[in-house]
């Protein structure tokens, strides 16, 4: 248990500072991954290593804390199988960057559990992704087949999901991370003022690190106890020695800020968050699919106003289809209570999911579609860039995506796209320089409509246009996964 010392000032966070020497470390990484570390995320794989494997990368959202755990996970390749844990809206986005960065891994070398009872796969994978939810008390089948397999990797997404002592997920979690040889924690909210939150991702990693649970939270939680009527308990919610918690805290977590790394990063970074549709989903789709097939398949393609308007449909489809996972991905956002961001979206049954997720995270937010009026827009912009509690714009990319100022969002979510890029791109710019950009799109491995067809592969948006916005897929932001 440490001691108290003297009080000292709160360490800044870690920026680049390893010689170049110790980039000789990164030889091992492949080519393209390598070619594509921006210098602060070779840093923070070097902190790593140096840590044989076993850290907390807690950099601000945005910097690329994933591509950052895929390079020190593959350092230690030998030892898979590899575990990654994350939110559930998150795991083909893993996946995607998995194949991005490492070219050997073949795809039936990754599986992703989707439910309790579905571990047909994970003895035969060198990598499982497994999203949080199925973390319950319920699932023993799923639960003795991970341990079974005995992960000696483990990367654990948005560590602070495991904050809660009392969490069975918490509970369940903790001795699978203490029993692999090397565990990479990352979250871009480490709570460094709520030292609480902090205990088990510290436990995790290293346990007994700072003692046993009372005696940290004496020392950092400013334990006391009080009265509940008759009933005495420990109230832990508070903070104390910060400064020395926080020197502590230096030797097994980095942590950096945006605006420390300013002069490293691009203007904009743009990534495609991937969802999974439902069965019903993908079986809607697929008709209206084969239906449009048919019609261009016909000697004479039927009037235009047939094909437009089937085309029109399954522009409302996709909405419809994939509000459920947009609502989780916004709600997961939501947790890194310093985030700011805009959330575009076209139809109206997407601009609702958007607010509902909002509104059941109990988070201030402001809307601008087409009902709003112009006088009153200029109202609301003023209230999100000068409120910090205001925390998301919800807003229409016809009505808001052009001369409107949001320049206190770091953060933009395309929850749909729209026919022509040129909406797109004003949209985007709407938000503060150096910004992410982050497209909410579908995946479906298992629908025709994954066909890479320009006017069909994506119905919200039309071809070569759509296809030219996107040519950042292919690796034209350097050093960036999600």
């Amino acid at each position: 248990m440490p001691t108290a010392g003297s009080k000292k000032k709160a360490p800044t966070p870690q920026i680049s500072c390893l010689t170049s020497e110790s980039y000789t470390q990164l030889d091992f990484l492949p080519d393209k991954l390598r070619t594509k570390l921006l210098p602060f995320q070779k840093d923070g794989i070097v902190f790593a290593l140096r840590r044989d494997g076993r850290c907390m990368v807690a950099d601000e959202m945005g910097l690329g804390k994933t591509i950052q755990a895929i390079a020190i996970a593959y350092f230690y390749k030998e030892e898979w199988p590899l575990l990654i844990v994350v939110p559930s809206s998150l795991r083909y986005p893993w996946i995607e960057e998995l194949e991005k960065w490492i070219p050997e891994l073949e795809p039936e070398e990754i599986n992703v559990v989707m439910n309790k009872t579905d571990i047909g796969r994970i003895p035969g994978s060198r990598v499982t992704v497994l999203g949080y939810g199925l973390l319950t008390t319920d699932a023993e089948t799923l639960l003795d087949a991970l341990n079974t397999q005995n992960f000696r990797v483990v990367i654990v997404d948005e560590s602070h999901y495991m904050k809660s002592r009392t969490a069975a997920r918490s509970k369940i979690l903790l001795p699978m991370v203490q029993k692999a040889r090397r565990a990479i924690l990352l979250t871009g909210t480490p709570a460094l003022g709520r030292p609480e939150e902090l205990f088990m991702q510290i436990e995790a990693l290293f346990p007994q690190k700072f003692g046993t649970w009372i005696e940290y939270a004496k020392r950092y939680c400013n334990a006391h106890v009080r009265y509940f009527g008759k009933r005495r308990q420990w109230d832990c919610r508070g903070a104390s020695n910060l400064s020395e918690l926080h020197q502590l805290l230096n030797d097994i977590m980095i942590r950096r800020l945006k605006s420390e790394v300013l002069s490293q990063l691009p203007p904009k970074v743009r990534q495609r968050i991937p969802f999974d549709l439902p069965p019903a989903a993908v079986k809607e789709l697929n008709a209206s699919f084969e239906e449009w097939q048919k019609l261009m398949r016909a000697p004479n393609s039927g009037a235009m106003e047939t094909v437009m308007g089937l085309i029109t449909r399954m522009f409302k489809q996709t909405a419809i289809a994939k509000a459920g996972a947009v609502k989780d991905y916004i709600k997961m956002l939501l947790q890194n209570d310093s985030l700011k961001f805009l959330v575009f979206a076209h139809h109206l049954s997407m601009l609702q999911a958007c607010t509902e997720a909002v509104i059941e995270s109990k988070s201030r937010y402001i809307r601008i579609d087409g009902s709003v009026p112009s006088s009153e827009r200029i109202h609301l912009v003023n209230q999100f860039q000068k409120d910090p509690d205001t925390r998301v714009a919800i807003l229409s990319i016809q009505a808001a995506g052009q001369g409107l100022t949001f320049t206190a969002a770091s953060h933009v979510v395309f929850a749909e796209l729209y026919w022509d890029p040129g909406h797109i791109k004003q949209a985007e710019d709407r938000a503060q320089p150096n910004r992410t950009v982050q497209f909410c799109e579908y995946s479906l491995p298992y629908c025709k409509w994954y066909s890479g067809q320009p006017n069909v592969g994506n119905a919200e948006s039309k071809g070569s246009g759509h296809r030219e916005h996107t040519e950042w897929q292919e690796g034209e932001t350097p050093g960036y996964g999600r």
